[in-house]
């Protein structure tokens, strides 16, 4: 195995001996070879099984041409828009361009396309007719099939399609590109490619195994109807309960006329999706069995740079990579399951986490860094101290397909333990050259309570908190909480006191910084009035508030397009309105002196005309912009 950057050009390629890369990948993000970046762990898990992998990050997608740079790859071309999903890069919720983008050099914006995975594909095709065309990533992964897309606010086509790829490698694909890769290196044809977990395929043929699940319709689900909406909903619950990798079963998408046909494709002008003739079904194989511990340490232990490019150096870097530097991934999973996280649908809930050794292994490394100050950052994942499987059937039976671990309450099976975390951070601790240890990946606060045993929380606010927490109630109202799936009020409440008593007791002056969603499915302007009282009995001034954003993938999403919980077909209100999201969101930045107007909208409309309104203060950006009613003190 050669050493240092993998090569992004022909003299890269000529310096390493390399005529014909294997595979070349192609990604919308620039190139950083930290293990926090998919496409530096797929690439060097590819070079680690002896394949030879050229990375064509950022091409420019103004001139289809770029995308021969390096060649024809021998075996494929892999494709991933990067770490985020391009649209939701690129747009705001307000579907406003974004000014930056934190994946790209000096954070430089345009560096890559809209719907970056269609438009790469297109330029492979152009050239490059006969080459397989793989892809992965977070944006084909959550639009494998059928989805409801926010941005053109209408039902896709599976990416598959869209994009004339052969295979889509979705979920986390360290075990299925090496599938994929070893069936190329043996000479099989794409075309017949269809065993491997992990992956989605298409094909003009319904021989399916006997337990194999078809799912409505393209046709239907796309339907702007009533009916529509229905069959989608009841589309992407089949596909929410087969998430699971000892559960699942083969599902197929049928698609009925294979036509081509054209679809938007906004920032590049039109595109023409390209399809195979005639082919009729998208077939989707059981998600990739969970990585054992081992697994997860020899992934780890890749010879990543832990740096970008050089290349980079120039133009300021890469933002994005600021964030992780010297940060410490320790497990993957969520068992949690918030509506509106797609993590279900990506990495699925079973947890798996690296060992201690691999861990400190890592931290040692970072610690050599000359950048290195003495803190690291965080250590966690999807939610911090999430060490282990939620209870202990799931690496024998899978998770459950029809409850969940922690909501509405915790599972009697749960097997809440921060034991092994704690160790995990009194070693990061112990370390010589390390100050401090923050823990700033999202934790649960239900699971938190769960722990009969408090050291956690007392080792929490004793060593890795600086001042502030954040944690994520994300609302305040029970009905609200219900259709996130999100634990009652009451729980934020209990875990609030506890922290509060635990700082007293350790002479420590922090408080706790909530994230907050306005507009999310279920939430009416009464449930954000409730939240803004909330927030001013916390003494809370948020900055930031994230508006519910409907991303592919996810329970919530599904919700705000049908207006019906596809969990349990009982309809959800959801506010589409631009005006009265915003009232929505004015309302919990109600201090802010932009928002008075909306507010005071939204309290006439909602017949709270016992709030005595202050625009004086509002202006001076003081403490209250209303008199707190004194029968919601308790909220």
């Amino acid at each position: 195995m050669a050493e240092g950057f993998l090569p992004v050009s022909r003299d890269d390629l000529k310096e390493r001996g390399i005529e014909q890369p294997d595979f070349i990948y192609v990604c919308g993000d620039a190139y950083v070879d930290h293990p926090s970046f998919g496409a530096a762990i797929i690439s060097r898990v590819l070079e680690d099984r002896g394949y030879s992998v050229a990375m064509m990050c950022q091409p420019d997608y103004h001139d289809p041409a770029s995308i021969t740079a390096l060649g024809k790859p021998r075996l494929a071309f892999l494709v991933s828009s990067g770490n985020m999903d391009s649209m939701v890069l690129h747009y705001t919720v307000a579907k406003k361009r974004r000014s930056t983008d934190l994946y790209s050099p000096g954070g430089e914006a345009g560096r890559r396309p809209d719907r970056a995975v269609i438009v790469y594909c297109n330029m492979i095709r152009r050239f490059f007719h006969d080459v397989p065309v793989i892809l992965g990533g977070l944006e084909a992964s959550l639009r494998r099939l059928g989805h409801y897309d926010y941005w053109s606010d209408r039902v896709r086509r599976s990416i598959l399609l869209e994009s004339g790829a052969d295979l889509i490698s979705y979920g986390m694909g360290e075990k299925s590109i090496v599938e994929i890769a070893e069936a190329l290196d043996s000479g099989i044809d794409v075309r017949d490619i269809t065993w491997i977990r992990g992956t989605v395929w298409k094909t003009r043929k319904d021989d399916f195994p006997e337990d194999a699940v078809r799912l409505p319709d393209f046709d239907s689900i796309s339907e702007d109807s009533a009916e529509g909406k229905k069959a989608y909903a009841e589309s992407y619950a089949i596909q929410y309960r087969n998430t699971d990798p000892f559960s699942a079963k083969v599902i197929y998408e049928p698609y009925g006329s294979g036509r081509r046909k054209t679809d938007e494709n906004p920032g590049t002008g039109p595109e023409t999706a390209r399809e195979s003739a005639g082919f009729t079904y998208v077939v989707q194989n059981p998600p990739a069995m969970p990585l054992t511990e081992m697994e997860m340490d020899d992934i780890y232990a890749l010879p990543y740079m832990r740096r970008w490019h050089p290349m980079y150096d120039s133009e300021g870097g890469i933002p994005a990579f600021q964030e992780i530097r010297f940060s410490l991934t320790s497990n993957r999973g969520c068992f949690g399951e918030c509506n509106f996280c797609a993590l279900t649908m990506h990495e699925g809930r079973i947890v798996q986490a690296r060992s201690h050794e691999s861990i400190i292994n890592e931290a040692k490394l970072m610690i050599q860094d000359p950048g290195f100050k003495g803190y690291i950052h965080d250590v966690g994942g999807p939610t911090a101290e999430f060490r282990a499987p939620a209870c202990a059937k799931q690496l024998k039976y899978g998770a459950c397909t029809d409850r969940r671990c922690l909501w509405p309450r915790p599972c009697r099976n749960l097997v809440a333990d921060h034991s092994d975390y704690i160790r995990l951070l009194r070693e990061l601790r112990a370390l010589p050259g390390v100050k401090k240890v923050f823990v700033r990946s999202g934790f649960r606060f239900d699971y938190l309570l769960a722990d009969k045993d408090r050291t956690f929380l007392t080792e929490l606010c004793r060593y890795h908190v600086s001042g502030q927490m954040r944690v994520a109630p994300e609302h305040i109202s029970a009905r609200v909480l219900r259709t996130m799936g999100k634990p009652a009020p009451e729980v934020y409440r209990k875990f609030e006191n506890e922290f509060q008593k635990v700082n007293q007791k350790l002479g420590k002056n922090q408080y706790l910084v909530p994230y907050l969603m306005s507009s999310h499915p279920g939430s009416r302007m009464e449930d954000a009035v409730e939240l803004a009282e909330a927030v001013s009995d916390m003494g809370f001034n948020p900055e930031q508030v994230q508006d519910f954003y409907p991303t592919p993938g996810t329970v919530s999403t599904t919700m705000y397009y049908t207006g019906l919980d596809p969990l349990t077909g009982e309809p959800v209100y959801s506010e589409k309105n631009p005006h009265r999201k915003a009232m929505q969101r004015a309302l919990i930045q109600y201090r802010n002196p932009e928002n008075y107007a909306l507010v005071k909208e939204a309290l006439t409309e909602t017949g709270r005309t016992d709030q005595t309104e202050v625009p004086s203060e509002a202006a001076e950006g003081k403490e209250t912009v209303t008199e707190k009613n004194e029968a919601s003190a308790d909220c």
